[in-house]
């Protein structure tokens, strides 16, 4: 079921509300089970054969959770380990089935020359969010950090609607507490105005914004795609598009999951501190895809030996962490070459910070600030070409025509009429000045607090103007109807638009 589609807007959503307070005026349990069912039947619309596989997962990972936490608790070390290594191992093969079997197949195939067979196993909306968070449930049982027990809480932490198929990845010790708070099942209006006023902004930014930039993205890589020679104004212009599309579909859908959330009473984080604001690779990934960033460093990074080892064998570590990032995008090559060049940036900005200090000379000037941005914008622009190309070869023509192999003039798909830049570079100009101008969603509503976040890398002290600052009054009240109003209009232009971040 998606978040832009009129069902889920004026039927499931209100039933689903609706039906947790009433429920839980009476019983806190039963209006858990409630929203656990509604977030089964909310993953089952899409297909419902695959709930069996969702409820199995919760199942084999809160057993196996609870019999760390036991081995641990009777000083079984040895036990518990044998445990967590049969549970990380069990999740892992269930996703490199589902999500890299056939990638493994036509690996095989190709690499003894064996007669190509195609895979049947279709990948199921959501499971490496689902899987990554249940792998760092287990991981902290073992640390013993998770210790609330109760099935109904953990299904719900895991099945929860709001980010199940797209994220945030979310710790147990962020939400499961929250659904032991009487409060939580209370109904307050305020919850309601401020979660509806957060979706519509998120709501706006995918039907209006990132669908609306997507034929110009489209154009250009699909053009790439059937092996066309496009000028490097065509192909910059394409990839910057498609930057933009991506930020503003995927934060979208955190915004709309932090909105939902907030129906509930329940905080979740944010994913997203405006990424395209950010001064250097380092800055980026504090600000992109936050809670798997976070995931990375916590569970892959650190355990790994982080820093600790010496400087080679900590850009060792951040490069290893970065390709593991890339393919748990999608099984292909680009998405390995797309975290391996963003291991390779975060390791010269390191070696950059250590050899100069934390903060670049060039960075105490404004001319040196604006340097220092555009050369992250760029670096992150490039990398975005192979997440989005179909395959390598088409990676490469994008990358010649970006660096100027084909000519730079406008003779391209201008030209061919295959797409109007007379409306599309004003679309991409408009929405990037968005990024670099205005506040995110956080520091937007920041009188609120709506999100989790790290305070360093939001503007919550009045840095933007009050105009620019939403508040609980009439004004406000109609600039989020306009949003709203805005958002499902756009829902009928883009009939059936799913979120980018489903495929991976």
């Amino acid at each position: 079921m998606l978040f832009n589609s009129y069902f889920f807007l004026f039927v499931f959503l209100p039933v689903c509300v609706m039906g947790f307070f009433l429920i839980g005026a009476r019983n806190s349990r039963l209006a858990c089970l409630w929203l656990v069912g509604a977030s089964l039947i909310f993953y089952g619309y899409w297909k419902w054969n695959f709930i069996w596989l969702l409820l199995a997962s919760i199942i084999f990972n809160f057993y196996l959770g609870t019999r760390i936490t036991t081995s641990r608790d009777r000083n079984s070390g040895s036990n518990a380990k044998y445990l967590l290594i049969v549970g990380i191992a069990t999740n892992l093969a269930l996703l490199a089935y589902f999500k890299y079997g056939a990638f493994l197949l036509e690996q095989f195939t190709a690499l003894f020359d064996l007669r190509p067979r195609h895979s049947t196993a279709k990948l199921p909306i959501g499971i490496s969010f689902f899987t990554f968070t249940q792998i760092a449930f287990l991981v902290d049982c073992y640390r013993r950090l998770a210790r609330d027990k109760d099935p109904v809480r953990y299904a719900l932490f895991v099945a929860y609607f709001p980010h199940l198929v797209a994220g945030p990845l979310l710790h147990h010790a962020q939400v499961m507490p929250q659904f032991q708070r009487r409060k939580t099942f209370v109904f307050q209006n305020k919850n309601l105005e401020i979660g509806l006023s957060v979706f519509a902004i998120g709501l706006f930014k995918k039907v209006v914004l990132a669908d609306g930039i997507a034929p110009y993205a489209n154009a250009v890589f699909d053009a790439s795609a059937a092996g066309a020679t496009l000028t490097f104004f065509d192909s910059w212009l394409g990839a910057v598009a498609y930057a933009l599309q991506l930020y503003f579909d995927f934060s979208g859908y955190s915004d709309m999951a932090i909105g939902l959330s907030r129906l509930f009473g329940i905080s979740i984080p944010a994913n997203f501190a405006s990424p395209y604001k950010a001064k250097s690779m380092i800055d980026f990934w504090r600000r992109w895809h936050i809670s798997l960033s976070q995931f990375l460093r916590d569970y892959l990074y650190i355990p790994l030996g982080g820093n600790r080892h010496g400087k080679i064998r900590r850009y060792m570590n951040l490069m290893v962490t970065m390709l593991l990032g890339g393919l748990w995008h999608g099984a292909g090559w680009t998405f390995v070459l797309w975290g391996g060049l963003h291991g390779i940036f975060l390791a010269v900005n390191h070696i950059f910070r250590a050899s100069l200090g934390r903060q670049l000379p060039i960075d105490r000037f404004r001319i040196g600030s604006a340097f220092s941005w555009a050369l992250t914008f760029i670096a992150v622009v490039v990398a975005w070409v192979p997440f989005r190309s179909a395959n390598a070869y088409s990676m490469l023509l994008m990358l010649k025509s970006m660096f100027g192999f084909y000519g730079a003039s406008f003779n391209g798909l201008f030209a061919s009429g295959l797409t109007d830049w007379g409306t599309g570079l004003p679309w991409v100009i408009s929405l990037l000045i968005l990024c670099l101008a205005m506040p995110n969603t956080v520091e937007f509503m920041s009188r609120y607090q709506i999100a989790k976040i790290n305070p360093e890398l939001v503007k919550s002290d009045g840095s933007f103007s009050s105009i620019l600052r939403w508040r609980l009054d009439f004004r406000w009240a109609l600039v989020t109807g306009t949003i709203l109003s805005l958002g499902i209009v756009g829902i009928g232009m883009h009939e059936k638009s799913p979120f980018l971040y489903f495929q991976f």
